[in-house]
């Protein structure tokens, strides 16, 4: 995620400035199937991303508008971050990559309870959980 400047109208290539690091896919992944919103959180995952690439790809997120960053109402010094339409709409692309990664990576069952239940792919299960996650946003923000 370098900058807003497009190097062609490819959208792959507009896919891969957006997430074409080792982080950011797994920021948002945390987001949309841990139900993680804060910095600690995401300092919690297994893959222990590096506190300064955490802000770097967070700050991205933000600037792209998959995320809004929001001050904690319980500590106002902690920041809650929320996701976006923008962000929520991946969610059929994540169960393809999902499906993907457990058909290749050759190791036992599906890992996360969240895939599991959207694994049929069925579209009006992924909309009832995009509403879910959209729901759960809007109760972060005051909305």
């Amino acid at each position: 995620m370098k900058d807003n400047h497009l190097r062609s109208d490819c959208s792959i290539c507009y896919a891969l400035d957006i997430f074409g690091d080792k982080w950011t896919l797994l920021i948002l992944r945390d987001m949309l199937f841990e139900g993680k919103s804060s910095f600690s959180e995401f300092k919690a995952s297994e893959e222990k991303i590096a506190s300064n690439i955490l802000t770097d790809r967070l700050k991205a997120l933000d600037a792209e508008g998959f995320l809004i960053k929001t001050a904690s109402a319980a500590n106002k010094a902690k920041y809650l971050y929320s996701l976006t339409d923008k962000a929520i709409d991946l969610l059929p692309v994540f169960v393809e990559l999902f499906a993907w990664g457990d058909k290749y990576k050759g190791v036992g069952q599906p890992c996360n309870p969240v895939y599991k239940r959207l694994t049929a792919n069925n579209s009006s299960t992924i909309t009832n959980y995009a509403q879910e996650l959209k729901q759960r946003r809007d109760a972060i923000l005051g909305g």
